[in-house]
């Protein structure tokens, strides 16, 4: 009889191991699906919040699309006003042709008030076809009389 007690207690101790570590391995198991599962809805989320933010953004560039419109009307219209106002109440014929957008024909004086002279913008370059590195650059061309006057060793 003790054997057959041993047979039982093994089959027992055996099954209770089985569910102690399969219950062991559920509990691992179930915790990274509910991770997972956490992760998606998270997921789901952001692209919904995203897929809002580009709606927002579309309504917020056609509303501002149509307040350029408006702007640009607007002007336009103020632009026309002014003209035919002053096309009724002014006699200055260079106002009327600015007004018209046509240029003026007087010759505009673009000498300093002040008498000063106005200076070109310094280049990082050279006149004509030939450069700073050119052996004759800066230097004054004989006159015809002088050239036979001035011989030139040959260079080699």
């Amino acid at each position: 009889m003790y054997e057959g007690n041993i047979n039982w207690i093994l089959a027992i101790a055996s099954a209770l191991a089985g569910i102690g570590i399969g219950a062991l391995g559920y509990h691992l198991l179930n915790a990274n699906v509910a991770r997972n599962q956490k992760v998606r809805q998270r997921l789901a989320e952001t692209e919904l919040e995203l897929s809002q933010v580009r709606d927002n953004l579309n309504d917020h560039f056609i509303n501002v699309f149509s307040l350029v419109k408006g702007i640009q009307r607007q002007s336009l219209e103020l632009e026309q006003q002014v003209t035919l106002g002053a096309e009724r109440l002014s006699d200055d014929p260079r106002l009327k042709q600015q007004l018209a957008g046509q240029p003026e024909t007087d010759s505009v004086d673009t000498t300093p008030k002040d008498g000063s002279e106005t200076f070109e913008t310094p280049r990082d370059y050279a006149d004509g076809g030939r450069g700073t590195l050119s052996e004759d650059f800066g230097l004054q061309q004989p006159k015809a009389d002088e050239e036979d006057q001035q011989t030139q060793p040959a260079r080699y």
